[in-house]
C-alpha cells in the first residue's frame, strides 16, 4: 500500500506542479510586462518578509502531523480527532499572532527598501499580503489528515486548480486594469475558496474528523517540547531562505530584487516539481519509522537517497544549460543576470535538494529537539557569511553564503541525528557516501556544460531545444551507466516495469 500510494502521489505531483509551473511563468510574463521589475522586486521582497510571519506558526504543525502517523496507523479515531481539534485551536490563535505582528511591521518598511520609484501605497500593499498570510492559517489544518493518510495526491488536485483560477483571474485584472491592489486582493479571495474546499473534501473522506475530543496531556507535553525545538529550526529557516531579497534589497536595489525573482520562480517551480517526487513518501516513511526496524530503515534510505540524487543532478545540470537562453526567450536578454550567480544558484540549489531525502527521515521520526540549536548557528554563519561575501563577490556572495551555511547541517545534523541515530551507522560511510555524490554531480555538470558550448545557433529557439535535448540525454545517460548494475538502480527499473505492466493490463 505504502508503494502504491507513493506511485500515485508522485504521478499525480509531477503532472499538478508542471502544470503549475506552466501557469506560473505565463503569470510572471504578464505581470514584469504589465508592471514591471520593480513592482516585481517589491512582490519578492514582501514575499521574503511575510516568510518570517511564518515564525509565528512555531512548527505546530509538523509537530502534530508526526503524532498522527502513528493514530492513522492504528486507526484509532479518537486520537486523531483529539489531535486535529488541538491543531485547530492552534491555528486559530497563531492566525491572530500572525495578523498582530505582520500589522506591527508596517511601519518600519521604508528601512527596507532603496530607490523605490512607482507611484503605489507600499504600506496598504505589505497590509493585503499580510490578510494573505492571515487567511492561509484558517482551516488549512485538516490539509493533515488528507496527507497523513497518504492521499496527498487529492490536496494537490485542489491546489493546480486553486492555482489555475487564481493565476487566470490575476492575469486578466493585469490586462485589464493594470491594478496592484485587485491583484493581490483576488489571491486572498481565492486562498479562501481553496481552504474552504480542502476542509469540505476532508470532511467528505473522513466524517469523523469534526467529532471533538480532548488530547491527553503526555501528547501535549510531546507537542509542546518538539514546537520549542521547531521554533529554532523555523528561525533558522527563515534567516537561510528568507533573507535573500532583503540583503538584496538594502545592499544592491529593488530592481535587482526583481531580476532574481524570475530566477527564483524558475528555480523553486523545478524544487517543487521534482522535490515532490521525495515528499510524497513523508507519510510512507513515518508509517515505516513505527516500526522501528534500523536495517530495514537504511535499505530503503539508500534508495529514496539514490532517487534523490538522480532528480537533484538532472535537475541541477538542466538549470545550468537551459536557464539563461530560457529568459531570453521568456522575458528578454535584459533580464539575463551574470553566469558566476547563476552557477552559485545551480550548487545552492543542488545541495537543498540532496537535504530532501535526510529531511524526509529526520522529520517523519519527529527529531526536533536533539538538534535545535543546529539551525541557530546555521543562521548565524548564513547572515555573516552572505554579507561578507556579497562584499566581495557582489550580487553572487548572497547565495554562496547561503551554500557555507548549509555545512552544518551536512557535517553535522545529518551525520549524527539521521545517520547514526535512525540507521546506526558510522560517520566514516557516511562522508564517504555524501562526498560522494557530490563529487559526482560536479564532475557530471562540468562535463555537460562544457558540451553545451559548443551548442550555438543564431536562432534562440533551435539553441534552446537541442540543449534541452542534451539535458536530456547525456546526464541520464552517463548516471545509468554508471549505475545500471546496482540494486538501487534496478529496484527503480523493476517498481517501473510493475506499475506499467498493470497500466497496460488495465488499458487492454
Amino acid at each position: 500500500m505504502r508503494t502504491k500510494n507513493s506511485i500515485k502521489n508522485i504521478l499525480i505531483s509531477f503532472i499538478s506542479n508542471f502544470l503549475t509551473i506552466l501557469i506560473g511563468l505565463i503569470a510572471q510574463f504578464v505581470f514584469v510586462k504589465t508592471l514591471g521589475q520593480e513592482y516585481l522586486g517589491i512582490n519578492g521582497l514582501f514575499n521574503n518578509i511575510i516568510s518570517m510571519l511564518g515564525l509565528v506558526e512555531l512548527g505546530v504543525g509538523s509537530a502534530i502531523i508526526y503524532n498522527l502517523y502513528k493514530p492513522v496507523f492504528d486507526n484509532d479515531k479518537k486520537k486523531i480527532c483529539a489531535l486535529l481539534y488541538f491543531y485547530k485551536k492552534c491555528y486559530n490563535i497563531i492566525s491572530i499572532i500572525v495578523l498582530l505582528v505582520g500589522l506591527s511591521i508596517t511601519p518600519f518598511l521604508g528601512y527596507l527598501i532603496n530607490d523605490v520609484t512607482v507611484d503605489i501605497n507600499l504600506n496598504f500593499v505589505y497590509i493585503l499580503f499580510v490578510i494573505d498570510i492571515f487567511f492561509s492559517y484558517i482551516l488549512s489544518y485538516k490539509r493533515s489528515i488528507i496527507n497523513a493518510y497518504q492521499k496527498n495526491y487529492i490536496v494537490n488536485v485542489i491546489h493546480i486548480l486553486y492555482l489555475t483560477f487564481l493565476n487566470l483571474f490575476q492575469t486578466i485584472i493585469l490586462v485589464k486594469t493594470k491594478n496592484y491592489y485587485l491583484y493581490l486582493l483576488i489571491k486572498i479571495i481565492m486562498r479562501i475558496i481553496e481552504n474552504i474546499v480542502v476542509s469540505v473534501v476532508a470532511n467528505m473522506m473522513y466524517p469523523f474528523i469534526n467529532k471533538k475530543e480532548d488530547l491527553d496531556d503526555d501528547t501535549k507535553r510531546d507537542i509542546f517540547k518538539k514546537v520549542g525545538a521547531l521554533f529554532f529550526h523555523k528561525i533558522g529557516g527563515f534567516f537561510v531562505n528568507g533573507t535573500d531579497n532583503i540583503l538584496i534589497s538594502k545592499f544592491i536595489g529593488i530592481v535587482q530584487v526583481g531580476m532574481y525573482s524570475n530566477y527564483y520562480l524558475i528555480i523553486n517551480a523545478v524544487n517543487i516539481l521534482f522535490g515532490q517526487v521525495i515528499g510524497v513518501v513523508t507519510s510512507s516513511v513515518g508509517n515505516l519509522l513505527v516500526e522501528d526496524n534500523k536495517k530495514k530503515n537504511y535499505s530503503v534510505f539508500k534508495k529514496i537517497r539514490f532517487l534523490n540524487f538522480w532528480v537533484a543532478s538532472f535537475s541541477a545540470i538542466s538549470i545550468l544549460i537551459i536557464m539563461d537562453d530560457f529568459i531570453i526567450i521568456w522575458l528578454g536578454r535584459e533580464y539575463v543576470l551574470a553566469h558566476l550567480i547563476l552557477i552559485v544558484l545551480v550548487f545552492n540549489y543542488f545541495q537543498k535538494s540532496m537535504r530532501n531525502s535526510y529531511m524526509v527521515f529526520k522529520e517523519s521520526a519527529g527529531i526536533f529537539y536533539e538538534d535545535r540549536f543546529v539551525p541557530l548557528v546555521e543562521a548565524i554563519t548564513n547572515i555573516v557569511a552572505s554579507y561578507i561575501l556579497l562584499k566581495i563577490f557582489g550580487f553572487a556572495g548572497v547565495f554562496m553564503g547561503t551554500i557555507v551555511s548549509g555545512l552544518t547541517l551536512w557535517c553535522y545534523s545529518y551525520p549524527k541525528y539521521v545517520y547514526k541515530k535512525l540507521f546506526d551507522r558510522d560517520y566514516i560511510s557516511y562522508f564517504k557516501e555524501t562526498s560522494g555524490y557530490i563529487l559526482l554531480f560536479i564532475i557530471i555538470a562540468s562535463g555537460s556544460y562544457y558540451l553545451s558550448m559548443f551548442i550555438n545557433f543564431d536562432n534562440i529557439y533551435i539553441q534552446l531545444i537541442i540543449k534541452t535535448i542534451l539535458c536530456l540525454t547525456i546526464p541520464n545517460f552517463i548516471l545509468a551507466l554508471i549505475f545500471y548494475k546496482t540494486d538501487n538502480f534496478n529496484y527503480y527499473v523493476n517498481l517501473l516495469k510493475k506499475y506499467l505492466g498493470k497500466v497496460f493490463r488495465k488499458s487492454r
